[in-house]
Parts: structure tokens; C-alpha cells; sequence
């Protein structure tokens, strides 16, 4: 378009602005809640993606690429110096938690877990040569007891799952497709916001697009006008000092 058209293209882009027509992608506006999202040598998206056909032309799109990795080559950042620009993740300290202040422990020094001490789950019997050792008999016993009140225990549990196990699982899966359906409606719901947005881009986009195209005429014929002028000027000029 050259600077006339593009001066023409602000000119109108700034009068729909003031009218209250959305005519460029911007950021959200809790992007500057987060100044790590928005670096400050990051360029504003001036793009009219529903009316701008020059990206879709070949030549255009090499001289894009040709720009992307000329700045790549000269960029002195590396992959992993993208996350330098998040704020650091809080330490985790566990200080109500020491079991599992252990357990992270063991896994960021990559030590494997602990074998499951089943020990206690197993029925003891008196070795031979303390069987004369009444108060050994009586641990042993008490142990053996609890033991078998779990498994007691254990199979009323069973037997309960048996019975109403399928119900509560049925009343779970219930309560889960509820759970589905709920986040289906909020999802379907940002969705039609979407497309309406999207919808009254392309609508102010198009619409405007005639205006920006008369005003690139405009300009071009104002261009052309003051070249025409500007020659008949010199010209003028000269005869009128080869005159006198």
C-alpha cells in the first residue's frame, strides 16, 4: 500500500476504535495483571486477519519466513531460556506434613520408595524356646486377636460391597455425567462467545474494509496528484528561468 495507505489504514482504523468497532486482535486484559506475558520490546497485533489478504500470497509468506529465521539466527536465547521469564514456583516445605515432607525428599533425590512392611499383617507364633515366656504369649495372642478382628471387619466390608456396592457406584457415575454435563454447558457456553466475537470481528472487518480501501485510493490519488503537481511546478520553475 505504500505510507499513504498505510497512513490511511491507521487514519480509519482509529476512527472505528472511536466508535466502538473491534477492528485488531488484542490481549486480554488481565495480560497486564502478568507483566511476564507481556515482554516489553513485544510488538502490538495490528492484524485484520478477515480482510488482510497479504499473507496469503507466496511471496510474502517467504519474505515472513525469510524474517522469522533471520531473527532466530540472530537471537541469543536458547529453549530453555523461555521459562527464565515466569516467576519462580514456590517451594513446597511441608511444615504440617512430615511424612510427606519425606516422601518429596526421596523423590527429588530420586531414592525408591519403601518396600510395604506387611509384617503386621501376618500371625505370630511363639518360637520354641520361649514357650515358657508368659508374657511373650500374651503379646503374641492379643496380635493374633487384632488380626482376626480385622479380617472380621474386612469381610463385613465385603459383604457390604456385595450388597450395595453397585448402587453407589451407579449413584457415583450419576453424579460424575452431572459433573460432565455441567462443564459440557460452561464449555458450549464460551464457545458461542467465541464465535460471537469472532462473528462481529469479521462483520466490523469487512464492513470497514471498504472504508480502508477508498481511503488507500484516496491517498494514492492525493500521491499522484501532488506528484503532478510537484513536476508542474519544476517545470514551470525552469521555463520561467529560461524565460527570464
Amino acid at each position: 500500500m505504500g505510507r499513504s495507505g498505510d497512513a490511511s489504514a491507521a487514519a480509519a482504523a482509529a476512527a472505528a476504535a472511536a466508535n466502538g468497532d473491534v477492528l485488531m486482535l488484542e490481549a486480554p486484559p488481565d495480560a497486564l495483571a502478568r507483566p511476564w506475558t507481556t515482554p516489553s520490546n513485544a510488538e502490538t497485533i495490528d492484524a485484520l486477519p478477515y480482510i488482510d489478504e497479504d499473507y496469503g500470497h507466496r511471496a510474502v509468506k517467504d519474505e515472513v519466513d525469510r524474517l522469522v529465521e533471520e531473527e532466530m539466527r540472530r537471537s541469543s536465547k536458547k529453549p530453555s531460556d523461555f521459562l527464565k521469564e515466569l516467576p519462580p514456583v514456590p517451594k513446597l516445605k511441608f511444615q504440617n506434613n512430615p511424612m510427606l515432607a519425606r516422601e518429596y525428599e526421596r523423590v527429588v533425590a530420586g531414592r525408591p520408595p519403601m518396600p510395604f512392611d506387611s509384617s503386621r499383617y501376618s500371625i505370630d507364633m511363639v518360637p520354641p524356646h520361649r514357650r515358657d515366656d508368659q508374657n511373650l504369649w500374651k503379646q503374641t495372642l492379643q496380635k493374633n486377636q487384632r488380626l482376626l478382628q480385622y479380617e472380621v471387619v474386612r469381610l463385613e466390608n465385603l459383604d457390604l460391597m456385595s450388597k450395595h456396592g453397585a448402587d453407589v457406584w451407579i449413584k457415583h457415575n450419576r453424579q460424575l455425567e452431572g459433573f460432565l454435563a455441567r462443564l459440557q454447558k460452561l464449555a458450549s457456553e464460551q464457545n458461542e462467545q467465541i464465535e460471537t466475537v469472532n462473528r462481529e470481528r469479521k462483520y466490523h472487518q469487512q464492513n470497514t474494509a471498504y472504508e480502508l480501501n477508498a481511503l488507500c485510493r484516496e491517498g494514492l490519488e492525493v500521491g499522484n496528484h501532488y506528484g503532478e503537481w510537484s513536476f508542474a511546478a519544476l517545470t514551470s520553475q525552469r521555463v520561467s528561468l529560461y524565460l527570464y
